[in-house]
C-alpha cells in the first residue's frame, strides 16, 4: 500500500536514511581514531577534511562555547558531542538580545 507523496511511508523511508547515515558518519569517526596509536587519539577532528566530530565527554565550558558565543562569526559550529554542526546561538540572537532594554542596577 503506497501513502501519498508525503506519506507515513516516505517519512519512515528518510528516518531510516537519516539513522542510517548517522550511525555511518560516527563509525567512520571511532574507526578514524582507532586507527591512531593510543598516544595520538585525540577523539576529534574532521572525516574527509570536512564533517567535524568530537566524541569526548561533553564540558559545560565547550556548551557554552558552542552553543552561545557572540565573539565566533560562525552560526554553525561544530557540534559538542557527536558528528556534524550545531547552531551558535548567541551568533544568531546576539543582535536581538542586544537591543532588549536593560534593567536599571542601582
Amino acid at each position: 500500500m503506497l501513502v501519498g507523496r508525503y506519506g507515513r511511508r516516505t517519512r519512515t523511508r528518510s528516518r531510516w536514511l537519516g539513522l542510517v547515515l548517522a550511525v555511518t558518519l560516527v563509525g567512520a569517526a571511532v574507526a578514524t581514531e582507532l586507527r591512531k596509536p593510543a598516544e595520538e587519539r585525540t577523539w576529534r577532528g574532521k572525516l574527509a577534511g570536512w564533517v567535524p566530530y568530537d566524541l569526548r565527554l561533553p564540558t559545560l565550558a565547550r556548551v557554552h562555547e558552542r552553543l552561545w558565543n557572540p565573539a565566533d562569526r560562525r552560526v554553525l559550529v561544530p557540534t559538542v558531542f557527536g558528528v556534524g554542526w550545531t547552531v551558535n546561538f548567541g551568533r544568531l540572537l546576539e543582535p536581538w538580545v542586544a537591543e532588549l532594554p536593560h534593567p536599571e542596577t542601582t
